[in-house]
């Protein structure tokens, strides 16, 4: 076992819940970001493109509900809205399509409840 394989380790749920990639140290391109451990190069993570990050996420609160995000009723489906807000999710290009699309809700439903949250 290498010395940093805990490290490996400890980073890849990480890694898993962005979306990203774990790759070898010297296959890392220009916008990978390469972890050191203990001062030697480690892994190299691939982060994914913004709008794959988001259908990550919306995947994620899925299985996390255990059942489709269109199946949740409108509190749980406005939860969900704050939540991505938070993330950052509607300034992802068609960030609000896509999670409309995911809820089963209207592009104006989505905007009706970020403005509810921002009235609140």
């Amino acid at each position: 076992m290498s010395a940093d394989e805990p490290f490996i380790t400890a980073v890849k749920p990480l890694v898993d819940a962005m979306g990203g990639e774990l790759i070898p140290p010297d296959e890392a391109g220009p916008e990978d970001v390469v972890l050191a451990w203990e001062g030697v190069d480690a892994v190299a993570v691939r982060l994914p493109q913004l709008a794959d990050s988001l259908d990550h996420i919306l995947a994620a609160m899925e299985r996390k509900e255990g059942r489709p995000l269109a199946d949740l009723d409108r509190r749980a489906k406005q939860e969900v809205v704050r939540i991505l807000e938070a993330r950052g999710a509607f300034a992802v290009r068609h960030g609000v399509e896509t999670v409309a699309g995911a809820l089963g809700v209207s592009r104006f439903t989505v905007y009706n409840y970020l403005n509810r949250e921002k009235g609140a």
